[in-house]
């Protein structure tokens, strides 16, 4: 069947380029260490930063929303109505980041990708880091607004597109990750602010990578700088160790969102019980200062450990670190070498990131112990001197 013989070939061409996934299956729970094929293997990949995926206060709020919830949320909110875990999750999370409201989604990409839809369209103006998630960029898409792709956190690249294209449109956008996901590096987050008030635009800062980590208790690097952008998403299914996800900002602007975000308007609302797990998560969260040092402790440690070593590791402070390898194929092939030795670290090839950039992305998490981190390093420093000579 020609349809069959297209996909196949698609398939293979992903294989000789290096860029089929499969990712290794997963038993038990996510934690510090994973179960792949029945073997215990440190895991350094997971966005489960804090540690909170399998907390036991979290996974007693699942159960004692299934006694009260029920289970499914049945259909678009818009449709069935608001559930009372719906509205206190979104009264719980704009109370956390001191916005007027906030409005709940069932995973980070369906936020990013009906809030920018739903702000700005034809007409309009957006100013798009060029590392944005991809989640954003598609959201960008979707608004059939113009977009204009500014350098890599480059306040002055932004300003000269500002002054070239801002005069023109009804309404201006600009649009950040705080904590770029593959990079660790972070936004210029008060140049932005200032650039968003001197052009009369608004600013959408995405706090996926951030949330739980930085800022006091927890509430991201936007609240760490003192700026308030007009728009915060987090997502629930890092830091907070549940699903889903939100976003913050107005009355008004979030009213806008549940009325015209195709990803909120046309999906089933989250599950109730996710929505208490949520709330169950954040207050861990806002009490986890302590868990926040140890995890900054573990990424610094990781990454002078790496650096030590000679692998090309940029500067950072984040718990996010990249090991810069090129090549597709290298980069998966000292990933399996990683496992082979009880270190379960992902190769992130194109196009999460751009061609020749393909790296071992590591993040660290506060519930790894200081002898785990030993471990990894350790794994790192026996890797073949074949695979690797070039890079050190």
């Amino acid at each position: 069947m020609p349809f069959e013989s297209e996909i196949r070939r698609a398939l293979a061409e992903l294989e000789r380029s290096g860029l089929l996934r499969n990712p290794p299956p997963i038993s038990g729970p996510q934690g510090p260490e994973v179960s792949i094929d029945g073997r215990p293997i440190l895991c350094l990949c997971s966005n489960n930063y804090l540690g909170l995926a399998n907390h036991p206060a979290i996974a007693a709020a699942v159960q004692a929303s299934l006694r009260i919830d029920g289970v499914g949320s049945a259909a678009s909110r818009l449709i069935t109505g608001t559930m009372d875990a719906h509205r206190e999750a979104e009264a719980a999370f704009a109370d956390f980041l001191g916005t007027p409201a906030a409005a709940l989604f069932s995973t980070g990409y369906a936020a990013n990708l009906g809030t920018v839809q739903a702000v700005v369209g034809p007409g309009d103006v957006i100013f798009s880091d060029a590392l944005n998630h991809a989640s954003l960029i598609d959201g960008c898409r979707l608004s059939r607004a113009r977009v204009q792709v500014f350098s890599h956190r480059s306040a002055d690249h932004l300003e000269s597109l500002l002054r070239q294209h801002r005069h023109a449109a009804k309404r201006a956008l600009i649009i950040t990750d705080s904590l770029f996901s593959m990079d660790g590096d972070i936004a210029p987050l008060k140049e932005l602010a200032g650039l968003a008030r001197s052009f009369d635009a608004g600013l959408l800062v995405d706090e996926a990578h951030a949330l739980g980590v930085f800022g006091p208790e927890g509430r991201g690097l936007a609240a760490a700088e003192g700026v308030e952008p007009d728009l915060i998403v987090g997502t629930l299914g890092k830091s907070f160790g549940v699903a889903g996800a939100f976003v913050a900002g107005s009355e008004e602007a979030v009213a806008l969102i549940r009325n015209r975000a195709r990803s909120f308007v046309y999906s089933t609302a989250p599950p109730p019980m996710l929505a208490r797990a949520a709330i169950a998560a954040l207050e861990l969260v806002r009490n986890a200062n302590g868990a926040r040092r140890v995890l900054l402790g573990h990424a610094d440690a990781l990454r002078s450990g790496l650096r030590q070593l000679g692998f090309d590791v940029p500067p950072g402070s984040s718990q996010i670190l990249p090991v810069l390898i090129g090549g597709n194929e290298r980069t998966m092939r000292l990933s399996a070498q990683l496992l082979d030795r009880g270190v379960f670290v992902q190769g992130i090839r194109p196009p999460t990131v751009a061609e020749g950039t393909a790296r071992l992305r590591l993040t660290a998490m506060a519930t790894h112990r200081p002898e785990q981190i030993a471990f990894a390093i350790k794994a790192f420093a026996s890797l073949d001197e074949a695979e690797i000579g070039d890079l050190r």
